[in-house]
């Protein structure tokens, strides 16, 4: 199993398929890297590198008291480009994975990055402001957090409706899937859990985003119940200049199921451009 030891005494898992062209992939909560394994197939098995890992506190790796911050994660993100030696590498962060691409970016600039991708992502902020009254109420997230604690399972079995999309007209979604990402987001530390939710939600993201100075594309669903459009992706496609937005008409949250054919070829021809 490979995986790396941060400075701070962190296990960190990955997984490092194929050749080429690294891109490494940042997943979104409360899941792990194994969510984004059709893409990862898809662009290994067209000469590409790829490297997905598990936020500290998911899926493989530790699950330490401390840490679950945007900075210890840009950090953590830091320490495996470094470990790995990327070099010219594209960045893809899901919703709160955006998160940790725009924080590596503002710490530690742009040298080991060729472009970014930012997928239904939680940047610029996504969180309610005085100078982002279309942000998200506070009361949805304190809400989040009293589910955790209540009934960590059942609240994020609950979660999967919206995160699919499966509550509006013809959005199906297999057994299987639904048993899958409930299995993953399972693995994860509840402190891990609870603790993200204040991080994603807090966290400012707009002097991370003036750093961008790379192509980005930045990929959202026009109907996301989870990390709204107009509120995030739109915004974020705003401030980094020269940044492409594609809107996937009707498309959910979990795009990268949901849409996971259109998105691959969105990825490649992004790569090859």
């Amino acid at each position: 199993m490979s995986t790396l030891t941060t400075r701070d005494g962190t296990e960190i898992y990955y997984k490092d398929w194929g050749h080429g062209q690294p891109v490494v992939f940042s997943h979104g909560w409360p899941l792990d890297g194994d969510m984004w394994e059709y893409q990862m197939n898809f662009l290994a098995e067209r000469g590409y590198r790829v490297i997905a890992y598990d936020r500290r506190g998911f899926g493989r790796s530790s699950q330490p008291w401390d840490g679950y911050n945007y900075d210890t994660f840009a950090d953590d993100l830091a320490q495996l480009l470094e470990r790995l030696d990327l070099k010219e590498v594209t960045l893809v962060g899901f919703s709160m994975g955006g998160g940790d691409v725009a924080r590596y970016i503002g710490r530690f600039g742009t040298t080991r990055v060729a472009k970014v991708v930012l997928l239904g992502a939680v940047t610029p902020i996504f969180g309610k402001t005085q100078d982002h009254p279309q942000g998200v109420d506070k009361a949805v997230f304190d809400g989040i957090k009293q589910g955790l604690r209540a009934d960590r399972a059942q609240f994020l079995s609950d979660f999967s409706t919206p995160f699919f999309g499966t509550n509006r007209p013809g959005h199906k979604v297999s057994q299987g899937v639904l048993a899958q990402t409930f299995n993953i987001a399972m693995l994860a530390s509840i402190k891990g859990t609870l603790d993200c939710v204040t991080a994603f939600s807090e966290t400012d993201f707009r002097a991370d985003l003036k750093g961008f100075n790379v192509p980005t594309l930045v990929i959202h669903g026009d109907d996301d119940q989870i990390v709204p459009l107009e509120a995030t992706g739109k915004l974020a496609a705003e401030l980094v200049p020269g940044a492409k937005l594609k809107v996937y008409a009707g498309a959910p949250h979990a795009l990268a199921f949901t849409h996971k054919d259109l998105l691959n070829e969105d990825l490649l021809s992004f790569l090859k451009s």
